[in-house]
């Protein structure tokens, strides 16, 4: 729809959840890591501190959750991701672009900005 999405309609330095409604929720049946850190199996909520060349994306332990409610002092994983380019994507996707036995790519992706997370199942 030609708008501005982070920086604007998402503005930089403060925590958002990438969803409407319920906050987004992550879910992993085993430990796992992401990013090359630890998480444990569980279900989470997913935030993000978006920046112009570094996004903070949040794991939360507390899963029902309304998305305008950041449940603070209750973080179960925070790592630091570089977004990318990508096309454009009109409507807010969640998708794994890659997998290979146990690893994984988990991309958010919305406009042009894509943030990857690297998934590994020791």
């Amino acid at each position: 729809r030609g708008r501005e999405l982070f920086g604007r309609l998402v503005p930089y330095g403060r925590i958002w959840c990438p969803c409407a409604d319920d906050a987004a929720t992550v879910g992993v049946s085993t430990p796992v890591t992401i990013e090359g850190k630890e998480l444990a199996a569980g279900r989470y909520s997913l935030w993000a501190d978006p920046e112009a060349e570094r996004w903070t994306v949040i794991f939360n332990k507390n899963a029902n959750v309304w998305h305008t409610r950041y449940p603070e002092g209750q973080d179960a994983l925070r790592v630091q991701v570089t977004p990318r380019t990508g096309s454009h994507m009109e409507t807010m996707a969640f998708y794994f672009p890659v997998v290979d036995g146990r690893k994984a790519e988990l991309a958010l992706h919305w406009g042009t900005v894509v943030v990857p997370l690297k998934i590994d199942v020791p």
